[in-house]
């Protein structure tokens, strides 16, 4: 069975900083591509950070260029999300996905969910 496990959340202060991470089972992982989406309350979920399969092309919402950064370690089944700078507006649930299918960054292009990881960020 597939599952993708979030852990890293929690509350941190404006300007803070935060590392999130994934673990992928069931699949092959270094074959696909991987993506961190987030939803706010009474907002969409929306995409975040995306990697391909070999780690070396990245892509970033414009809302977090240059202060998230997200990264993965093929040889332990996991990818991460460090982010820096935090603001009140980051604070949302932050879910892991994985696209077996080399789509776009959407919802519906993604094939794997985890159930999220909290991050609340206070100002």
């Amino acid at each position: 069975q597939v599952q993708l496990v979030e852990s890293g959340g929690g509350l941190v202060e404006a300007g803070g900083t935060l590392r999130l991470s994934c673990a992928a089972s069931g699949l092959p992982f270094s074959r696909y591509s991987m993506a961190w989406f987030r939803q706010a309350p009474g907002k969409e979920r929306e995409f975040v950070a995306g990697v391909r399969s070999s780690g070396v092309s990245r892509y970033y919402a414009d809302s977090v260029k240059g202060r998230f950064t997200i990264s993965r370690d093929n040889a332990k089944n996991t990818i991460y999300l460090q982010m820096n700078n935090l603001k009140p507006e980051d604070t949302a649930l932050y879910y892991c996905a994985l696209d077996q299918y080399v789509s776009s960054w959407s919802l519906d292009g993604m094939d794997y969910w985890g159930k999220g990881t909290l991050v609340t960020v206070s100002s």
